[in-house]
């Protein structure tokens, strides 16, 4: 299992809409990809579940991954959420 603690910085220039986005790099992978924020912990890979947990710059959020490519989930999705993407 893979983790990183990520503080969202999304630049104003993102996409529109960052969960879709986030949703669809995490289903590239074939971990099991979790993010939470506090005591709320959702599927990475769902849109209806990243949605409640929300993007807003200055969250802090855990990126947790499972499974054979956790090392590349975890990473790009990090990316992303930090601006570097």
């Amino acid at each position: 299992m893979k983790n990183a603690n990520v503080t969202v910085n999304l630049p104003k220039k993102t996409d529109d809409h960052p969960v879709a986005m986030l949703v669809q790099i995490a289903s590239k992978y074939n971990s099991r990809i979790y993010m939470s924020e506090g005591s709320r912990k959702v599927n990475a890979k769902s849109i209806m579940g990243m949605m409640a947990l929300g993007l807003n710059n200055g969250t802090e959020l855990n990126v947790t991954a499972e499974g054979d490519d956790e090392e590349a989930a975890v990473s790009e999705i990090s990316g992303y959420l930090k601006g570097a993407e």
